[in-house]
């Protein structure tokens, strides 16, 4: 049974830093697409950083490219995404995601909204 269990959300004032962990379980990374997307109130959720495991190619949404770094740890199963320079706008609830089709072109995987696994989601609230 795949499960995704995020941490590491939390409250921050605008410019500083925090860290989501993404643990998984039921599978092995290796060779996978991971990804996180964030979802804010009333607005529709997005992704927001990808990697593929198997060359640690990554890809992000132009909003947070040069603040926000996807990795991985293959030890551990899991998952991170590094955030500095936080804004405001960067307030949502953050998700992991994996698609479950072994087929998904990881390019492509940031906007995959559907036939994903989701963990439960931590939030992230910068304040100004």
């Amino acid at each position: 049974q795949v499960q995704l269990v995020e941490s590491g959300g939390g409250s921050v004032q605008a410019g500083g830093s925090m860290r989501l962990s993404c643990a998984a379980s039921g599978f092995s990374l290796r060779y996978k697409c991971m990804g996180w997307f964030r979802q804010a109130p009333g607005k529709e959720r997005e992704g927001v950083a990808v990697i593929y495991t198997g060359d640690m190619s990554t890809y992000y949404v132009d909003s947070v490219k040069g603040r926000f770094t996807i990795s991985q740890d293959n030890a551990k199963n899991t998952v991170y995404l590094q955030m500095i320079s936080l804004k405001p706008e960067d307030t949502a609830m953050y998700y992991c995601a994996a698609p479950r089709s072994l087929a998904t072109i990881c390019s492509t995987f940031l906007r995959q909204k559907n036939n994903n696994y989701w963990g439960q989601g931590t939030q992230v609230t910068v304040s100004s």
